[in-house]
């Protein structure tokens, strides 16, 4: 039946999202997901949503939701805008910020729904090869364009840009806008954020799935100048002009004005992924340097798509990526509670020393 679809369909090679698997005492460690629940708060204000109003339409704007970001980073709600998961505001990002007669720049290593958004929208595009290290060279990105994106941290990588390599970026780069995906950046990095006001070309976009413990929810958001912003709006309300629902609204919300219980969260991860690296280096590893909560590692000599296969024979998840052939020896591993930590370092403790 495919002789219906459009010539477009025809043409894309979809993101595949990591494995939902359904196995007993599953030891989850591959889509970056929080190992803790969300704040009291949120589920408080979920419950609280609960009732007769769920018969009327959300607000459009998500007024509350932009103003707690917005307060946040010290920002105006005119600075700000919000979507069903960061991937739905990339996706405006690509349709409305990077559709120009010159390419698109974004690594050759990093988030792969970039090239799929490029496809769908029929975007020019060129992948930017990461250096010898596995990180972002900004010097390679000062060539014409019609934009560039790329996250900090990256994905899969986990590396971090310096904030001062990013202005160095946009000092060179004025004529197309230039996004920093910061859907990491909260484990181990400095937000981009504050540059907005100083360079208009500058986009920054979050996730609440990460930090904030709300993946269910689906609630990203992006911030920069307003006239940014209102070309993201443009595109949304010529698409789908009620994006958040009620809950996700108020969850985010609650979730954005608990400042206490964000730090706390981000605190333990990050001591858990110090633990992770250094149990891993003592089994032979190498781990590149991460400010996300995961970390890429290797074991070298040994195949990454064997290991991943040994440890799903446990119960135990991780990512491994094939393509490009460059990382396939490398495994993504979400950093989990300590406990889920200790049982994946055992189970590597056996895979590594008796195969």
């Amino acid at each position: 039946m495919s002789r219906y679809w459009s010539k477009v369909v025809h043409g894309l090679t979809p993101y595949v999202p990591g494995e939902q698997p359904k196995l007993p005492n599953l030891i989850k460690l591959n889509t970056n997901e929080s190992p803790y629940g969300p704040s009291r708060k949120v589920i408080d204000a979920l419950r609280a949503e609960i009732g007769d109003s769920l018969r009327l339409y959300p607000d459009p704007g998500s007024d509350k939701l932009r103003a707690a970001i917005a307060r946040r980073h010290g920002l105006t709600p005119a600075q700000v805008f919000v979507g069903n998961g960061s991937d739905e505001v990339l996706a405006h990002v690509f349709h409305a910020l990077l559709k120009h007669a010159a390419p698109v720049l974004f690594p050759d290593i990093t988030y792969s729904f970039y090239p799929v958004y490029c496809a769908l929208y029929d975007i020019a595009y060129v992948q930017v090869p990461l250096n010898a290290a596995f990180e972002i060279d900004v010097g390679d990105y000062e060539r014409a364009n019609g934009g560039i994106i790329f996250p900090n941290p990256n994905a899969p990588t986990g590396r971090l840009v310096p904030v001062a390599e990013i202005e160095r970026l946009l000092k060179a780069n004025t004529a197309s806008v230039v996004v920093v995906d910061e859907a990491y950046v909260d484990f181990g990095g400095v937000s981009c954020v504050p540059l907005i006001e100083q360079y208009p070309q500058l986009l920054v976009t979050h996730t609440l799935s990460k930090s904030h413990a709300l993946a269910g929810l689906r609630v990203g958001y992006a911030t920069g100048h307003s006239q940014l912003i209102e070309a993201l709006t443009r595109v949304k309300d010529s698409f789908n002009s009620y994006p958040l629902d009620r809950f996700a609204q108020a969850g985010a919300t609650a979730a954005m004005e608990d400042d206490e219980y964000f730090a706390a969260m981000c605190a333990k991860v990050i001591a858990s992924k110090k633990t992770l690296v250094a149990n891993l280096q003592s089994l032979g590893s190498e781990v590149l340097p991460s400010a996300a909560n995961f970390v890429f590692a290797r074991f070298p000599g040994r195949d990454g798509e064997a290991i991943a296969a040994k440890l799903r024979e446990r119960s135990i998840i991780v990512r491994h990526f094939r393509n490009p052939p460059r990382i396939s020896s490398f495994l993504r591993i979400t950093i989990g509670t300590d406990e889920q930590c200790a049982g994946l370092i055992d189970a590597l403790r056996q895979i590594v020393y008796t195969s």
